[in-house]
Parts: C-alpha cells; sequence; structure tokens
C-alpha cells in the first residue's frame, strides 16, 4: 500500500491533538488511502484506509473559518483547513473516491465493508432491479420504434413512387431550375439521422468529477458516459455538460492511473479539454484504448496502474455498464 501512486495532493494544516495546534503539512489521496504528512517530518503523520472512514463532511468552528473533517471507524476525528485550491474542490475528490471505495465488493485486506458501505450496496442493488425493469420497457418501446421506421420505409417507398410518376410530366421550357418542380423533399436524411440515433449505445457510464482547462477550483461531480460512437461528460442527473464525437476527439492523455485528459483542437480559437478524475477510470481505460487506439496516451504513472489492474485476478469490471 505505501507504495501506491497518489491521486492528488493537496497543502493543508492539520490539528495535532498531542500539541493542541495546527500544523502545516500535506495531505494526499490514493485509490485506497488518505495520507498526512507534516512539513519537515519523513514519515506520514496519518494513514487512514478510505473503507476504515465512516463519515466525511465540511464544517466550521469557533477556531478556523472553514474546514474537513473525517470520522474514522474508531471514533478518532481528523480536522483539516487551508485547503488549496479551496474546500469544495478538495472535498468533491475526497468523497467521490471515498464513496466509490465503500461500494467496491471487498473492503480492506479482502473483508467486508462497513454497514454504511452494506446500505449503499442495498441501494444499489435496488436501482440496478429499477435499471432492469426500465431496460425492459425501453426494449418494448424500441420494438414499437422498430415498427415505426418501418411504416417511413413505406411511406417513403411510395413518395419515391409518386415521384417517378411525377418526373413523367415534362417540366416547361422555361423552368429554369430543374425538370421537376414539383417534387417535394422527402424525411430521408431526418429518418437516417433518428435512425442512427436508435443505434447509439452505451458501452459504459461510471461516476468521476471533472472540469475544463485551463484548471479551475470548481470541481464538479458527474459521470463519464461511453458511447460508441462519442464520449460524453454529464452532470449528477446525466445531463450532458460536453461532448466529444468520436472523430472530434485529437488526444485522450491518461495522466495518473485515475485521471485523463480529453481535448478537443480548434483552428482560430481555444481548444476544449476537460480533465476527468475517477476512481473507476482503470476499469474502462482498457475500452478507451480499445475505441481511440493511437489517440490515447498513457503516461508512466497510469501504465503502472493499469498493468496491475490488468495482473489482479479480482478486478472488477465497469460500473454501471450496459452491453448494446
Amino acid at each position: 500500500m505505501s507504495n501506491d501512486p497518489a491521486v492528488r495532493s493537496w497543502s493543508c494544516s492539520y490539528y495535532l491533538a498531542s500539541k493542541k495546534g495546527w500544523r502545516p503539512g500535506r495531505l494526499s489521496l490514493t485509490a485506497t488511502h488518505l495520507r498526512l504528512r507534516l512539513d519537515g517530518a519523513e514519515h506520514c503523520a496519518l494513514s487512514l484506509p478510505l473503507s476504515c472512514i465512516s463519515e466525511m463532511k465540511k464544517e466550521s468552528s469557533s477556531y478556523i473559518f472553514s474546514a474537513i473533517t473525517v470520522l474514522a471507524r474508531g471514533g478518532d476525528k481528523h480536522w483539516f483547513s487551508s485547503l488549496a485550491p479551496s474546500r469544495n474542490a478538495v472535498f468533491t475528490v475526497l468523497e467521490h473516491f471515498w464513496r466509490e471505495q465503500l461500494l467496491s465488493p471487498r473492503g480492506e485486506q479482502g473483508t467486508p465493508n462497513n454497514s454504511r458501505g452494506a446500505e449503499l450496496i442495498a441501494i444499489m442493488s435496488g436501482s440496478q432491479r429499477l435499471l432492469e425493469d426500465t431496460t425492459r420497457v425501453l426494449h418494448h418501446q424500441g420494438e414499437q420504434l422498430g415498427n415505426i421506421m418501418s411504416g417511413l420505409s413505406k411511406i417513403e417507398g411510395d413518395m419515391a413512387t409518386a415521384d417517378r410518376m411525377l418526373s413523367v410530366l415534362e417540366s416547361p421550357s422555361w423552368w429554369p431550375f430543374s425538370r421537376n418542380p414539383w417534387r417535394r423533399t422527402t424525411s430521408k436524411e431526418a429518418a437516417a439521422s433518428a435512425q442512427s440515433r436508435g443505434k447509439e449505445g452505451v458501452i459504459a457510464v461510471i461516476p468521476a468529477v471533472f472540469c475544463r482547462h485551463p484548471p479551475d477550483v470548481t470541481l464538479r461531480p458527474g459521470h463519464l458516459t461511453l458511447l460508441l460512437s462519442a464520449m460524453e461528460i454529464c452532470d449528477c442527473d446525466l445531463r450532458p455538460v460536453q461532448r466529444y464525437e468520436r472523430q472530434d476527439v485529437d488526444d485522450i492523455r491518461v495522466v495518473s492511473g485515475h485521471e485523463m485528459r480529453v481535448r478537443q483542437r480548434f483552428i482560430g480559437r481555444p481548444d476544449v479539454t476537460c480533465s476527468v478524475l475517477s476512481a473507476r477510470l482503470p476499469d474502462v481505460l482498457p475500452l478507451l484504448e480499445l475505441q481511440y487506439k493511437s489517440k490515447v496516451e498513457v503516461l508512466e504513472e497510469a501504465a503502472v496502474v493499469r498493468d496491475k489492474g490488468r495482473a489482479s485476478p479480482g478486478s472488477r469490471s465497469p460500473g454501471w455498464q450496459t452491453g448494446n
């Protein structure tokens, strides 16, 4: 565990209970642990497994303006303040990885997670059953849409027949535009577009936090959605915030085991680049490499995490993955 690379790290102040005062240090987050190293110290003053955290909140008191408190399973409470770039940005990332650790099938050392994790898993199981029912309804609606498409094809065939009949009539010699001035434009393009949208399948949806570049402090929780023809960064309600068509993605740079940057270049205006941070990114990285191939650049640190995940026999499949 000590060799796990840090996903993110931040400068902070930590309340040292033994000294009854605040000490400057650096808070770092790995995929499984929360660690603190005080300034001038050689070893970590705190190494707390995420699975052992029972509560995480944003608080304030008479001694500080704002802070993040972490309550360990044994009852120890840890205070972190003076977080850069901001308390909200740090809390968004910490909460994401903590919740994903609770939802993982196994806790620390292969043991079951605590009661809060079991409760969250029960909620997810209920959501899965609801999604299964929704899938059956959508399948039925898909059959209905298929019948509608067949009807549109028949209408289009009838219109083509009428068009051929109209083509027998000759246009006046003085008509400058076409041989068939009464010809109506069919809905072929609209039907083809609707059919294309119907075939656009969801490959995987994973929870994530994201921001635009240049980086700002407003990291937002949401989801990363991989489609057959595009990639979408959505908010918590799965409403698209940024959509990258597959052919428009210029490069995907995987900067760490849990962070990547997607860029679309433009001429005459700034590139559109988004940074995506997710605990489930190692699960969907093989899908990204398969779908975008040479456009994916995996840096050395990220490659180590990826290879470790592939070698692990107990690696889990992407969360909320939906086949076509």
